[in-house]
């Protein structure tokens, strides 16, 4: 049975991954077709691709009564993006990772609030339906303000555009919806998978379900986010890389959660792994700030300095475990 149930997490996680990048590659091609701008493109598409996961695995897990997975799972995943991710890119591209902008540096305001802001909404212990509509609310809002002025989204790969007719770019845009529909059926049946296999770990091993979201889930979603920034920063497209981050944590942490927040509101109790992953996310969210703002852009010893938050945060975590 443990074996079942291994293969069927492991199978589950690839058919996630496989699926990600089908839906990367479609959400380009519409993107594309309708002319958004390489920030907007790339925060939105990974917005929705990130989100898809842990969309997914929030619903099953909420529906099954089990909703701290979610919790643990967007958590987790943040605190990789803005770590993990956001370093590995920065030590692959060349002169670091630019973000001077103007449209940056307002979105990472936006992206700042976002992560935080489920995190003091559960101070009182409870991440209520009310709670939920505020973190769709402001997920919205970000989205409005994004593309309110066309400046923002409306210019991008115009000669990769004009090389192809419109019938073509319709076609290709077309088949890019149809394989994202395909995609989500994919992604429904193995959310279904992952929550059945990490509720049954939970239950035969004894561990506590928002620790599987926390550390695996939470690590295991965010491949597609590292590979897809540490390819962006080679090429020297850093603001890509960038913008792909900031959606993979602000459309999680807000619309993903709130969204599982109305359908079984989330309750923790005590001091738990989640406690510990706020005070560190507060902690990266503090130097990521710093570092954005001031030099505008995330050098090679900044990012050095990230991974080694993420590693003291895997320390700490071991050591509040073992006692």
């Amino acid at each position: 049975m443990i074996i079942f149930y291994f293969l069927l997490f492991v199978f589950s996680c690839i058919i996630f991954y496989f699926s990600g990048e089908m839906v990367v590659k479609s959400l380009f091609k519409i993107a594309k077709y309708f002319g958004w701008k390489e920030f907007a493109l790339s925060f939105i598409v990974m917005a929705f691709v990130a989100s898809f996961p842990n969309l997914f695995i929030g619903i099953s897990s909420a529906l099954h009564g089990i909703p701290e997975l979610s919790l643990g799972d967007v958590i987790g995943g943040n605190l990789v993006d803005l770590t993990l991710s956001i370093g590995l890119a920065a030590m692959f591209a060349k002169k670091g990772i630019p973000a001077k902008s103007r449209t940056v540096q307002t979105t990472l305001t936006f992206t700042v609030i976002a992560v935080a802001l489920p995190l003091i909404l559960i101070y009182d212990h409870v991440l209520s339906r009310i709670d939920g509509i505020i973190l769709i609310s402001f997920f919205f809002v970000y989205v409005y303000w994004l593309f309110s002025k066309k400046e923002r989204f409306s210019k991008t790969c115009e000669e990769e555009n004009n090389s192809l007719s419109p019938t073509k770019k319709f076609k290709s845009s077309f088949s890019g919806m149809i394989k994202i529909v395909f995609a989500i059926i994919l992604f429904i049946i193995a959310s279904e998978g992952i929550v059945r296999s990490a509720k049954y770990f939970a239950e035969a091993f004894n561990w506590p379900v928002i620790l599987i979201g926390l550390f695996v889930l939470g690590l295991g979603n965010c491949i597609p986010e590292i590979f897809f920034a540490i390819k962006a920063a080679r090429q020297n497209y850093g603001w890509m890389a960038l913008g792909n981050l900031m959606g993979a944590v602000v459309a999680p942490a807000t619309l993903v959660l709130g969204i599982v927040a109305l359908i079984s509101p989330i309750h923790i109790n005590g001091f738990d792994q989640i406690t510990l992953a706020r005070f560190f996310t507060f902690i990266v969210l503090f130097f990521f700030f710093i570092f954005i703002r001031n030099d505008q852009k995330i050098t090679k010893r900044e990012a050095v300095f990230l991974l080694l938050i993420y590693i003291l945060f895997i320390i700490s975590a071991i050591f509040v475990e073992v006692n």
